[in-house]
């Protein structure tokens, strides 16, 4: 189960995707001032990431998602960020984006990635090896 910390790490990543997300709406064309997307957002999945990692028994294998509802969950989330991420791509083929769009959201789906070994971790929950 994650704890407290991960529950406002969880709560602040909705507020910096509603940020992301005003970038994005607001494109290039805009006389009015919108938030700040700083470096310190990538530094807390970072360090999230690396926290979680120093717990979880070393990857040997691809994992498939499940094994529980939450460790489907943070999968989910984990694919939605990925196709979020290949949408700024294409979007920046036709427009300027900023850069720091895109590390964002690739650290976001790694650190759901890691949150869903995290969670089956804690619950117990064997992971779902891909064995080709």
């Amino acid at each position: 189960i994650p704890s407290l910390d991960q529950y406002q790490l969880l709560e602040n990543i909705q507020q910096q995707l509603f940020v992301i997300g005003s970038h994005l709406a607001a494109g290039n064309d805009h006389d009015f001032k919108l938030p700040e997307i700083q470096e310190s957002f990538i530094t807390a999945l970072e360090e999230a990431i690396d926290s979680m990692n120093e717990k979880l028994p070393t990857l040997k294998h691809f994992v498939l998602p499940g094994g529980s509802k939450a460790v489907s969950y943070a999968h989910v989330c984990r694919t939605v960020t990925r196709r979020a991420e290949r949408s700024v791509v294409a979007l920046g083929l036709e427009e300027q984006t900023d850069d720091i769009i895109l590390i964002y959201l690739n650290r976001l789906s790694d650190y759901f990635f890691v949150l869903a070994r995290y969670i089956a971790l804690h619950e117990n929950v064997e992971e779902i090896k891909w064995i080709p």
